[in-house]
């Protein structure tokens, strides 16, 4: 079992890791109600981005984005033959399975009431509904805000789900359409007093918790954070199922925007890897209206 202090490393701002610029990849443009980014996923050669009906939660559509190319569509819901669908609530984060060599995504909806995880499965640009399932922690309704695979054996997939600050195991049978996943605690995330650039943000308690991303194998987790036009990204090592207390941020790597062309909003909602480049999507609006999309940290190669 890994525990965690919470530690204060002091660090000279130029020994840090810091990358504060980024390269638009593909815009993701409101379409039929849908005008908030949501849930983010990296795939090896593809990045898929989820916007909601904001404020209301009943349809949401799916962009594939070529993460080299740019090259953008908007899926297709294979039920209805449609680009909306009316199952993944909120939306907020999604994590990529593959089952039975078929790819499936998996999305926390954040509903209080009926599933607050959902299953798709998609071939090319088409998705079916494949699984509903309800999330409960002690008994009760638990709607995290992030997902992310750990691990997939022939008999269960783990994650790691995320709430708030605060990081739960959980597993699902392989094949399971429906059923309970129970969340434990597994640990906390340090945000007060983690290092940006070498600093302190003073205000970094208020910033929005977003969706998460863990790279398993290396067992390091990226946390982004918004509030109005700044987004920060930090970053968590050694940690994973076993973990507990708290988890320290890293002092010596942190990723920032702060976006003067979008002043009104410059949120990022969900980070992911691929290729050891990491990408994002955002919502993003200033003089000139909105403008959302899928980026890249520039400079990044994960170690």
């Amino acid at each position: 079992m890994t525990i965690l202090a919470l530690l204060a490393l002091p660090l000279n701002a130029a020994q840090a890791a810091y990358y504060n610029t980024y390269t638009d990849i593909a815009s993701t443009p409101d379409t039929s109600c849908c005008t908030g980014v949501q849930g983010f996923a990296a795939g090896s050669t593809y990045l898929y981005s989820i916007k909601n009906h904001t404020n209301y939660d009943d349809v949401s559509v799916i962009y594939r984005v070529h993460k080299t190319t740019g090259a953008r569509v908007l899926m297709t819901n294979g039920t209805n033959n449609t680009s909306t669908n009316p199952w993944l609530g909120h939306a907020n984060d999604m994590t990529i399975v593959d089952i039975d060599a078929q790819h499936h995504m998996f999305v926390v909806t954040m509903n209080a009431t009926g599933a607050q995880l959902v299953r798709l499965r998609y071939d090319g640009t088409t998705y079916y509904h494949a699984g509903s399932y309800q999330i409960r922690l002690n008994g009760a309704v638990a709607a995290p805000s992030g997902i992310h695979r750990v691990a997939v054996t022939s008999t269960a997939i783990t994650f790691l789900f995320k709430s708030g600050r605060t990081v739960y195991n959980a597993s699902l049978p392989l094949r399971a359409a429906s059923g309970t996943i129970n969340l434990t605690k597994a640990f906390d995330l340090q945000v007060e007093g983690a290092l940006v650039n070498g600093a302190t943000v003073p205000d970094l308690g208020t910033f929005l918790n977003q969706g998460f991303f863990y790279d398993a194998p290396k067992r390091v987790l990226y946390n982004p954070l918004t509030k109005d036009n700044r987004s920060i990204v930090l970053v968590y090592r050694n940690v994973g199922p076993t973990t507990t207390g708290t988890a320290p941020a890293a002092a010596d790597l942190s990723f920032r925007i702060t976006s003067s062309a979008y002043s009104t909003l410059f949120e990022i909602e969900g980070v992911g890897i691929s290729d050891g480049k990491l990408y994002f999507s955002t919502n993003r609006s200033g003089a000139n209206g909105a403008n959302d999309g899928v980026h890249v940290f520039n400079g990044y190669v994960a170690a």
